[in-house]
């Protein structure tokens, strides 16, 4: 994906329009929906975008907590010393 201003560009995504026959199987299964793609056998969970969003959200903060966090490049100058 292409930067900008430090930032990740996000693509647009393909939107999968349900048919009514798997939109009320949907309301029917259990939460969180499986999705099996029939070519490779590969089972995917289905969840709301809010859902999603709201996850990647919190799966971000970690990053910046961690190895990606500009404060704490200070420690490098101790990685090589005994």
């Amino acid at each position: 994906m292409p930067r900008r201003g430090g930032r990740m560009e996000r693509k647009e995504t393909a939107m999968i329009e349900l048919t009514e026959e798997q939109a009320k199987a949907l309301e029917a299964a259990e939460q969180p929906p499986l999705v099996r793609d029939p070519r490779t056998q590969e089972t995917f969970v289905l969840v709301r975008r809010d859902v999603y969003e709201l996850m990647r959200k919190w799966g971000e903060s970690f990053n910046r907590a961690g190895w990606d966090d500009p404060a704490l490049d200070v420690y490098e100058e101790y990685r090589d010393r005994p």
